[in-house]
C-alpha cells in the first residue's frame, strides 16, 4: 500500500487511528497494540501477500535469538558469539538470496561462460530495511544494550507501518519506550495537527514536485544517446530534484503518519543539498542508514582508529556495502565507491587542516552529488556513460547555446515548450532545496492552527488530484 494513494489516505490511516484509540480508551492496551500489528501486516501484504510468511518468520526468529543473546541468560551454554554470527549470517543470507541471487548468477554466466538460469525472484518489500533493523537489535542484545521486551512490543517495533516499507531504520532504544509508555495511549490533538501538516507537506513534495521531475528525468535518461549538453544537465538535475523531493516527501509522510499515534520517528532527512562537504552530506541524507552503517559497519571495522590508510579502507568498505545495499547492480557499486573515495579525499584534506570558501565547498559538493546520482539512476553502465559524456561534451557548446537556451537542439527528447518550462523550474527547486526550511524546522515552529490547517488543506489538495495514477516511492525499490 502506498502513502500517496486514496485507499491509504482516506481509508486505511483513518481506520487505524480510530480503532487504535478506541481500544485504548476502553483500556484494552494489548488488543490496541495487536490491532496495530495486524494492521501493519495488512499494509505490508497489500503489495504482495506471498511474502507475509517471510517477515513473520524474520520477526519470530530475531526476537527469539535476541532474547537468548542477552548476557543475563546464563543458562545458555552455546557460545553467544557463535549464536550472534549465525543470526547475522541468516539475516544477511536471506537478504542476499532474494536481492542479489540473479546479480551473482548473471555475472557468473558472463565471466565463466556458464548458462545458469536466473531465479527471477520478486524482491520482498522492505526486506533491506527490516533486515538491517533486526541485525542492529541482535548486536545490541549481544552487547547487553536491550531488555527482554515482550513479543508483541517487538513485533510492533519491526512492523509499525509508517516506517516499515522504506524507513527510517529505527533503533530499538528510540522506539520501544514509546510503545510501552502510557502517555501515547491517549489521542493528542496537537500531534494530530502536526501529523496532518507534515503528511500533507510530504504528499505535495511527492506528487506535485517529485513526480513532475520524474517525467523529465525519465525522458532524458531513456534517450541518453541523443542528449545535447544542456539536455544532459537538465536530465541529471531533474533526477537530483526528483530523488530529493521523493525521499523527503516519503520521510515527511512517514513521520506525519506516526505522529497520529503519538510516535515520533527519528529524523532521516535534513536538507542534504545544503552540505558543504561529502561528510556533511551523509550526515543529512538518509540519516538513519548513515547511522546504521557507522555503528554496525564502520566502527566494527575499526572506524577512525589506525593509520590514515586503514581509516581510508574502512571508509571505502563501508560505502561499498552502502552502495550494494541500495541495489543489485554495478551502477550502485560504482556510486557507493565514488562516495567512499570522496570521503577519503575529504579525510586527507581535513587532516591537513585545509578549508575551502563556503560557496566553493557547497558548489563542489552539490556538483559531485549530482554527477554521482547519474550512476544511481542509470539502468546500466552504458546509459550512465552516455549521460555523463553529454554533460561534459563542452566542444558542442556553441555561442548560440550560450546566448539563449531556446536555441538548444531538442533532438526529440522533449518538445521545445517543455524544455523552456523545465530549466526555470530546476533553478527554482535547487534554490528551494538549498535555502528552504525543512520539515524538521517546521516541527519546532509553534504554527498557529488558523494558519496550519488551511495550509495543510491547500498542500493536500495540490497533491491529491494525481493519486489515481500513483507512483511508488524510489526507496521502495531498495
Amino acid at each position: 500500500m502506498l502513502f500517496n494513494s486514496y485507499i491509504y489516505l482516506f481509508f486505511f490511516l483513518p481506520l487505524m487511528v480510530l480503532g487504535y484509540f478506541m481500544l485504548n480508551r476502553g483500556r484494552m492496551i494489548l488488543p490496541a497494540k495487536g490491532y496495530l500489528v495486524v494492521g501493519s501486516l495488512a499494509f505490508y501484504s497489500w503489495w504482495n501477500w506471498t511474502y507475509l510468511p517471510l517477515i513473520l518468520l524474520s520477526v519470530f526468529f530475531n526476537y527469539s535469538l535476541g532474547t537468548v543473546l542477552c548476557p543475563e541468560r546464563r543458562e545458555v551454554r552455546v557460545s553467544r558469539k557463535c549464536l550472534l554470527a549465525v543470526g547475522i549470517a541468516l539475516n544477511v543470507g536471506a537478504l542476499g538470496y532474494f536481492k542479489y541471487s540473479d546479480f551473482f548468477i548473471e555475472n557468473c554466466n558472463l565471466w565463466f561462460g556458464s548458462q545458469i538460469p536466473l531465479l527471477e525472484l520478486a524482491l520482498p518489500l522492505a526486506i533491506s530495511f527490516f533486515t538491517f533493523q533486526q541485525i542492529a537489535y541482535l548486536v545490541d542484545s549481544y552487547s547487553g544494550q536491550t531488555r527482554e521486551y515482550d513479543f508483541l512490543n517487538y513485533s510492533l517495533f519491526v512492523t509499525f507501518f509508517p516506517q516499515l516499507i522504506a524507513g527510517p531504520i529505527v533503533h530499538h532504544k528510540e522506539m520501544m519506550g514509546q510503545f510501552i509508555g502510557a502517555r501515547g495511549k491517549l489521542l493528542n490533538w496537537r500531534n494530530c495537527y502536526y501529523g496532518l501538516f507534515i503528511l500533507s507537506l510530504g504528499l505535495f513534495k511527492k506528487v506535485f514536485i517529485a513526480d513532475t521531475f520524474a517525467e523529465w528525468a525519465s525522458a532524458g535518461f531513456s534517450a541518453s544517446a541523443q542528449l545535447s549538453l544542456v539536455e544532459a544537465w537538465c536530465a541529471s538535475l531533474s533526477y537530483t530534484m526528483q530523488i530529493y523531493f521523493d525521499f523527503s516527501g516519503y520521510t515527511d509522510m512517514a513521520i506525519g503518519s506516526a505522529l497520529f499515534f503519538n510516535i515520533k520517528l527519528p529524523r532521516n532527512f535534513n536538507s542534504p543539498y545544503m552540505a558543504l562537504s561529502i561528510q556533511d552530506f551523509w550526515r543529512r541524507w538518509h540519516m538513519t542508514l548513515s547511522r546504521w552503517l557507522r555503528d554496525y559497519v564502520y566502527i566494527p571495522l575499526g572506524g577512525n582508529r589506525g593509520t590514515t590508510a586503514k581509516v581510508s579502507i574502512h571508509l571505502l568498505l563501508t560505502f561499498l556495502i552502502g552502495g550494494l545495499w541500495h541495489g543489485a547492480g554495478w551502477t550502485f557499486l560504482i556510486w557507493g565507491t565514488l562516495h567512499g573515495f570522496a570521503c577519503v579525499v575529504f579525510l586527507l584534506w581535513s587532516r591537513q587542516s585545509l578549508r575551502l570558501p563556503k560557496l566553493l565547498a557547497w558548489a563542489l559538493t552539490f556538483l559531485f552529488v549530482n554527477i554521482t546520482w547519474v550512476f544511481f539512476r542509470a539502468d546500466d553502465w552504458a546509459q550512465a556513460m552516455n549521460v555523463l559524456h553529454a554533460m561534459f561534451a563542452f566542444q558542442n557548446l556553441t555561442p548560440e547555446i550560450l546566448m539563449g537556451l531556446t536555441d538548444v537542439p531538442i533532438d526529440n527528447v522533449m518538445d521545445r515548450g517543455e524544455f523552456q518550462e523545465l530549466f526555470p523550474w530546476i533553478l527554482v527547486f535547487v534554490l528551494v532545496s538549498v535555502f528552504g526550511k525543512n520539515s524538521n524546522t517546521v516541527m519546532e515552529w509553534r504554527l498557529p492552527v488558523k494558519l496550519g490547517v488551511p495550509l495543510s488543506i491547500v498542500l493536500f489538495l495540490l497533491g491529491s488530484p494525481d493519486l489515481s495514477q500513483v507512483s511508488e516511492f524510489l526507496y521502495f525499490n531498495f
